[in-house]
């Protein structure tokens, strides 16, 4: 049954929505991008959503978005939003490659960093171009306290981390802040702007050239309210998520 979900009506409906919430808090039109979650999904969901002019993807799983995109048009900007493990770094950046692999959201350690910042630039040398190019990424920030969700915690540790990357990882780009949040606890985003604001500060950068990438599913119209500028949406738009295909 799954795939008889409507993905160009749930786009159309979750797209309206942003807009509403975009208009109802005067933000500028176009300030707050739409990451379509996909993890698990099977590639003719993904192509259904693309189809509908749908370029942003987020995915969880080294091994599945690496397969994905080999699979998906070039111009697909992938986002890593799950847990890595340093050692799955380098194969991720060298097999999506920088001109597709847009950012990666869950940075929160120096180990996975460097790890990056190396990746990168064994890709720049291997690619020949020209230009330098950099991999984005996101620090994920732990908003909530919660011992099962990954991130730094806020303050000291959110500038520190910032601070380090900034001057160790010069193949790095650090450009923006995500969160997961504790379900129905909105103090996380007011926490997430309030880290923005430290690590511009620190990195004398202007905070609006730092993303938020906070909302999912069930938040997104209040993380737009709150000052995303980037929104993680799933099962709004790919119906409820089936692990059951993971293994095979």
């Amino acid at each position: 049954m799954e795939h008889q979900v409507d993905i160009a009506a749930n786009i159309s409906s979750v797209k309206q929505r942003m807009d509403d919430a975009i208009a109802s808090n005067d933000r500028l039109n176009g300030g707050v991008r739409l990451v379509a979650v996909s993890k698990t999904k099977p590639l003719e969901l993904l192509v259904a959503a693309y189809e509908t002019g749908q370029r942003h993807f987020g995915e969880n799983y080294a091994q599945e978005l690496m397969a994905k995109s080999s699979e998906m048009p070039d111009d697909v900007q992938w986002h890593f939003i799950g847990p890595l493990q340093s050692n799955k770094a380098a194969p991720l950046v060298k097999t999506v490659g920088l001109n597709k692999l847009a950012c990666i959201e869950t940075v929160s350690t120096m180990k996975l960093a460097s790890k990056l910042n190396r990746a990168a630039e064994t890709w720049n040398e291997e690619s020949g171009i020209e230009e330098t190019k950099k991999l984005g990424i996101y620090i994920q920030v732990n908003t909530s306290g919660e011992e099962s969700k990954s991130g730094v915690s806020p303050g000291e540790e959110v500038i520190n981390l910032a601070k380090e990357i900034s001057s160790e990882c010069p193949m790095l780009s650090i450009d923006g802040l995500m969160t997961i949040g504790a379900p129905g606890d909105y103090s996380c985003f007011d926490t997430l702007v309030k880290c923005r604001e430290d690590v511009a500060a620190a990195l004398g950068k202007d905070v609006n050239d730092l993303e938020l990438s906070m909302g999912m599913s069930g938040d997104f119209e209040v993380a737009i309210a709150k000052g995303a500028t980037s929104v993680r949406v799933g099962s709004t738009i790919f119906g409820e998520r089936d692990y059951s295909n993971l293994s095979k």
